[in-house]
């Protein structure tokens, strides 16, 4: 992995992509979508705090996990500017994604342990359907096999 000198404040597109293993087409993403950003240099170049770093590996992070990016941002917004984020930091947005992660595994787990049981169904409506139809939560609602999108009033008879 490059060094960079201490010296050095501000990076590169290339060196932000070097350091961190994200592509320079993914910093540009995240650029637009707000996670990160840059100032534009006189010749219209990106430079990027070495801060950036550090929210890079985070975004990646929370990424692999299945945060989705507004959540990530969101997140980033509460963030210090022009420091590098502690520890502690860190550890008050994880824990605020503690919950959300641990229904995510048990909906993974869940879906592990009955998968073989829908291979082949095609149905994916059945009564005992725990995957797309967990405890019949559909059927308390209309009976049939599709769902189909509940009528108001005003929509007419």
């Amino acid at each position: 992995m490059p060094q960079i000198p201490e010296k050095i404040h501000e990076l590169t597109v290339g060196q932000l992509s070097a350091r961190s293993g994200a592509a320079v087409s993914a910093l540009h993403f995240y650029e637009a979508k707000g996670l990160i950003g840059s100032r534009r240099t006189s010749g219209n170049q990106r430079r990027y705090t070495r801060d950036t770093l550090r929210r890079v590996a985070f975004v990646r992070a929370a990424q692999r996990v299945g945060i989705p990016l507004a959540t990530i941002r969101e997140a980033l917004g509460e963030l210090p500017e022009e420091r590098t984020p502690t520890r502690e930091d860190w550890a008050r947005l994880s824990r605020a994604w503690r919950a959300e992660l641990d229904e995510r595994i048990r909906q993974l787990n869940r879906l592990r342990d009955h998968l073989t049981d829908c291979i082949g169904c095609g149905c994916l409506s059945l009564d005992a359907c725990v995957l797309s139809n967990p405890d019949d939560a559909f059927g308390r609602r209309a009976a049939g096999s599709r769902l189909l999108p509940e009528r108001t009033n005003r929509d007419g008879p």
